[in-house]
């Protein structure tokens, strides 16, 4: 296998181009979420509260709101039906601690209402771990000893893992606008508030565009390499 040095260039610069992009959005994401994390809500209900209202007004009264270590490590587990939000959003009464926890509220709806994209995106996660821990030592085998059975076996996974990183998009995008719909129509927040939990949604959004579009130029380099076969 031969990549051309045209190739590696634009391949090396699209990795290095969602690379960027990353590393800017996740300074994005935590300099919003601190600046939110010190204003408080104007009726001071916690992170944990405001889960647990979103929760049981859908009847998910059997979803447990726990609290985990960490700073920004909130997620929901539909393995045990179970909402982890970190110290800082399940008792912190900011807008940044709300608007997190609202979201991930969001996604235990998606779970419940059988939300397709958040289905699909279950199903991948076996495939997508697997591509992502074994990309590399197939990729590489593949253009090393020059097996081509390695290189596609190894391009197919990381296709899975692709995959998995685009169905992401919509799953957390769809867990942001319910978040914002429900806390605007619970009439729990000020406009004011409700316009800074959008900023701290969309900037944390932004962290999945980014590891879409890097996961998207690893694959483009794949191709790239498969062309030149």
């Amino acid at each position: 296998m031969y990549l051309g040095f045209a190739d590696m260039n634009a391949g090396f610069l699209i990795i290095i181009a969602a690379l960027i992009l990353g590393l800017v959005a996740r300074s994005q994401v935590t300099g919003t979420y601190r600046r939110f994390s010190q204003v408080a809500t104007g009726k001071g209900m916690s992170g944990a509260r405001t889960a647990r209202e979103i929760l049981d007004s859908y009847g998910l009264s059997n979803i447990d709101v726990r609290q985990i270590a960490g700073t920004l490590t909130d997620h929901y587990d539909p393995s045990k039906g179970v909402l982890n939000l970190s110290a800082g959003v399940f008792g912190g009464t900011s807008i940044a601690a709300v608007g997190v926890a609202a979201h991930e509220a969001g996604h235990a709806v998606q779970d419940a209402m059988g939300y397709s994209p958040f289905q699909i995106r279950q199903k991948l996660v076996p495939v997508a771990n697997l591509g992502s821990q074994m990309l590399f030592p197939l990729i590489i085998g593949g253009l090393f000893f020059r097996i081509t059975e390695l290189y596609y076996i190894g391009a197919a996974l990381y296709g899975a893992a692709l995959l998995f990183q685009l169905v992401t998009l919509p799953v957390e995008f769809d867990a942001s606008r319910r978040a914002v719909v429900y806390l605007g129509q619970s009439g729990s927040m000020s406009s004011g508030e409700l316009n800074g939990v959008k900023k701290v949604l969309t900037a944390a959004s932004m962290t999945y565009v980014a590891a879409a579009l890097a996961s998207l130029g690893q694959m483009v380099w794949l191709l790239l390499a498969g062309r030149r076969r």
